[in-house]
């Protein structure tokens, strides 16, 4: 099994990978220190794809995968896809990782139960009702402590 021949890159399509690096390198420095305002939530996503360029041009250029068989092109697509799969979930879950602070170590037969007690030491509403001109209701324990 013989491999064809190594593409040679030219020298000036190298030298522009290269400028292109640097510039976009110079781009994700000056959209980090950038304020967005409301849009401040848009770092992240902006370097990332600053990021997927770069590395595009690294792998198509630098590592001759653009010259390359179309079989370790379509292995790189496919773990590209997956790594994107796995950063999306893991950034979809830093949306939630405030609600851990809310766990309560009480079950809900606690809490129906607590809830019952207040129940039972509620006055009863009737009670509380005064008619008008009629005398207000006495409370026995406020008559035992007098």
């Amino acid at each position: 099994m013989s491999h064809g021949h190594h593409h040679i890159i030219p020298f000036q399509t190298l030298t522009k990978v290269f400028i292109g690096l640097v510039a976009l390198t110079i781009l994700t420095v000056i959209t980090a220190r950038l304020d967005f305002g409301p849009l401040n939530f848009l770092h992240v996503p902006i370097a990332i794809g600053i990021a997927v360029i770069k590395t595009m041009m690294v792998v198509l250029y630098f590592m001759g995968l653009k010259y390359d068989n179309r079989v370790n092109g379509l292995t790189f697509g496919i773990g590209t896809i997956f790594v994107i799969v796995f950063i999306v979930i893991t950034l979809l879950d830093t949306a939630f990782r405030g609600d851990l602070g809310n766990v309560d170590t009480e079950t809900i037969m606690d809490r129906q139960r607590e809830e019952q007690l207040l129940q039972q030491r509620e006055p009863d509403p009737d009670a509380l009702r005064v008619a008008p001109g009629a005398p207000a209701a006495t409370d026995s324990a406020a008559t035992a402590d007098s």
